[in-house]
């Protein structure tokens, strides 16, 4: 490549750059009211996401898909009660804050002797996991659009 033709598009290249910077240097403030599923790269709405992987953290996790929306954890058992263990799966359904777009089932054994007994959940400790996420992920977006 002629030296004339490397100076003009090494010339250019820098001229774009700047361009490129100069915009980035904008006093502008993005608009807060964007929903979370214009702003984020994963699959469900971002605060309910991050939510239920806080308020289900007390468990092992089997499996955490983003981009599906789903988290599954292992079993786990109460320190205090050895003798009754759940198992959870939580779904988000879509990419808004709203709560039909949340799933939470739960499977719950008992030991009887030797082995593990399925024992029915309460329905309301299954709506009480999802009134505890999504009062976080709220509480998450308001403090995302204060801040």
């Amino acid at each position: 490549m002629p030296q004339a033709t490397l100076a003009i598009s090494r010339t250019a290249l820098a001229v774009a750059a700047i361009a490129t910077l100069a915009a980035c240097g904008s006093r502008e403030r993005p608009t807060t009211e964007l929903q979370s599923a214009q702003i984020n790269t994963i699959g469900v709405n971002a605060f309910l996401w991050r939510a239920a992987l806080e308020t289900v953290s007390f468990a092992p996790l089997l499996q955490a898909d983003s981009a599906g929306g789903v988290i599954v954890t292992d079993w786990y058992a109460n320190p205090s009660n050895p003798n009754e263990r759940v198992k959870m799966t939580v779904t988000i359904l879509d990419q808004d804050l709203r709560a039909d777009a949340l799933r939470v089932a739960a499977v719950r054994q008992v030991a009887d002797g030797n082995a593990w007994v399925d024992a029915p959940v309460q329905a309301a400790t299954v709506q009480k996991l999802e009134d505890i996420i999504l009062t976080k992920a709220r509480d998450l977006r308001r403090k995302a659009v204060a801040g």
